[in-house]
């Protein structure tokens, strides 16, 4: 009786689950596993499990559907556990897989490279298993897609020893039943439409109501329906850092993205402007990991506040909205619109001051002897960035892209507002060049985050990736120098302080053409080299905070 590989069969199954890309670096189980058994599935090798992590995770965000990452045995899984751990915080499809010894050398921390993997992954992940039998493999990848597609969505993760993943499984055995559909809904609250007339009714009492707008609005493909919404009420939309870009950035009713920094920065009282007037916010696809906190919203005058999310509250202890709408996020935009379409549209409160000190700091053409400021190379950015997409690692310079950069798309600005692990923003800025191959894509890194993951550089040259970086240097880890100074009103050098890095030639070692610029004038001219080369270009930015300014020690961040 013929037969085939498990090998083959795992790879196949999540090519019918939609899995165009697996991420990884492969070790002696390479035994088993070439990774060409499948037409249509590739493999990508990365230099650090970290980064294979994250690309499965902005790849499945920005396809909307699942993709796949892969490490060795021992080390392997545990350098990929914090990519895992990124999906899990922010909301990606990623099957995460792990070799594992051999089934009858499975001994964990006896055993060379042997631990216990699925006890590691488990608390990161929605589902975490591990192959017993061959013949298993199809069905475990239907569970793992099952529990990984559900919301929220998140992580699943497999252990696959290495004997049986290089096992024959018999032709009857590897039979399959048609994949029908993965995207499931979370079990919601059956009685939900009951709730619609009463949200209605606060609606049509509210003077100024808000919409407070999560990324999962964009994953239940709920824009459209927000946008009609929003606009036939006149009703403006605050979103978290991810949702970024569900109404264009000039848009009128675009309130901007929220960050707890905004204050200190702007020196100007920014979430008093937004939620000080507002008397209701209706949260849609609401999510607390995304750090939009109801602390943040409530100032000025008191509010009602209506929860839409596709899961049951899991902060009860901190957030007890007046309704709590258990439901898919666009089937409650679509129903809400419907029960609101006699009244008459509102007149938003007035924000200009705030829009008018946004502007102010993107004006901002002083040359500073220390460096230039981050604000300003956002500036910088945004008029060269057309039509594309505009990813920040973490870092404090994250905060100024969340208020500063332009985003016109779902998912226009990426990072990982979840998470927020340092060295995030190379491989989702790889990952969205790949979703989005005739897009341009601009990065924003800092020097700590950006050398931290800096050896996959290499993967983007190596991949062709026309990735335009921008890597803003102060020879420290700023945001750690602003926690200092809260804190302490001083910064200690030892804990944050590094030496200076010449980017340029670490690009250049890698096979990536670089400039370091010094001025706007400068910096634009690099910008627009970078987006008519064609292949990676790095930009090397001298760049200062001023910690000192802004009243950074009164904020609860």
């Amino acid at each position: 009786m013929a037969s085939k590989k498990t090998a083959e069969l795992l790879l196949r199954r999540l090519h019918e689950y939609g899995v165009d890309h697996v991420f990884g670096v492969v070790g002696r189980e390479a035994e088993a596993i070439l990774f060409d058994e499948v037409d249509g599935l590739e493999f990508v090798l990365t230099r650090h499990e970290f980064t294979a992590g994250v690309m499965a995770d902005v790849l499945a965000r920005l396809t909307n559907r699942p993709q796949a990452c892969f490490a060795t045995l021992g080390p392997g899984m545990t350098n990929l556990s914090t990519g895992v751990a990124t999906s899990a915080l922010d909301r990606s499809s990623v099957i995460a897989m792990a070799a594992q010894s051999e089934s009858h050398d499975c001994f964990p921390n006896v055993t060379h490279q042997c631990v216990d993997s699925v006890a590691v992954m488990a608390p990161l992940t929605k589902f975490s298993a591990q192959l017993e039998r061959p013949a298993d493999i199809t069905s475990l990848v239907d569970t793992a897609v099952l529990h990984s597609t559900t919301e929220p969505v998140g992580p699943s993760f497999l252990s696959l020893p290495i004997d049986l993943l290089g096992a024959d499984v018999p032709e009857d055995a590897a039979q399959a039943a048609p994949v029908v559909g993965y995207r499931k809904k979370a079990v919601v609250d059956p009685t939900w439409t009951e709730l619609v007339p009463g949200i209605a009714d606060k609606i049509a009492a509210a003077k100024h109501p808000v919409l407070v707008v999560g990324s999962a609005v964009i994953r239940a493909d709920g824009v459209d329906a927000l946008r009609s919404f929003a606009e036939r009420l006149r009703i403006p939309v605050v979103t978290t850092y991810t949702a970024k870009g569900v109404l264009p950035h000039d848009h009128p009713l675009n309130y901007g993205a929220i960050s707890g920094y905004m204050d200190g920065i702007l020196s100007f009282s920014a979430l008093d402007q937004i939620f000080g007037p507002v008397d209701l916010i209706v949260a849609l696809g609401y999510d607390y990991a995304e750090d939009l906190r109801p602390s943040m919203w409530t100032r000025g005058t008191e509010k009602e506040v209506v929860r839409v999310a596709a899961t049951v509250n899991p902060i009860t202890a901190l957030f007890r909205p007046t309704v709590d709408v258990v439901a898919d996020p666009r089937e409650v935009i679509e129903t809400l619109d419907k029960a609101t379409a006699h009244l008459m549209a509102k007149t938003p409160h007035d924000i200009e001051p705030l829009r008018a000190r946004v502007a102010e700091f993107l004006a901002d053409d002083e040359e500073y002897s220390d460096g230039m400021r981050v604000h300003q190379v956002i500036d910088c950015m945004n008029s060269v960035l057309e039509n594309g997409t505009f990813v920040s690692d973490i870092g404090f310079f994250r905060h100024y892209g969340v208020l500063f950069a332009k985003a016109d798309q779902p998912y226009g600005f990426l990072t990982s507002a979840g998470c927020s692990s340092f060295g995030y923003g190379l491989p989702a800025a790889m990952a969205a060049q790949i979703a989005r191959p005739d897009e341009p894509v601009f990065l924003i890194a800092g020097d700590g985050g950006f050398h931290s993951n800096s050896a996959d550089l290499e993967t983007a040259v190596r991949l062709g990736l026309p990735l335009v970086m921008v890597v803003v240097n102060n020879d420290r880890n700023g945001l750690i120098e602003l926690y200092q100074n809260k804190g302490h009103q001083r910064s200690h050098a030892p804990a944050v302080a590094f030496r200076s890095v010449d980017f340029v030639q670490l690009a250049e070692a890698n096979g990536c053409d670089a400039v370091r610029a010094t001025d706007r004038e400068s910096l634009v001219q690099a910008l627009r080299k970078g987006a008519e080369l064609g292949r990676p270009f790095l930009i090397e930015v001298p760049v200062a905070y001023d910690f000192q300014s802004g009243g950074f020690e009164a904020l609860d961040i």
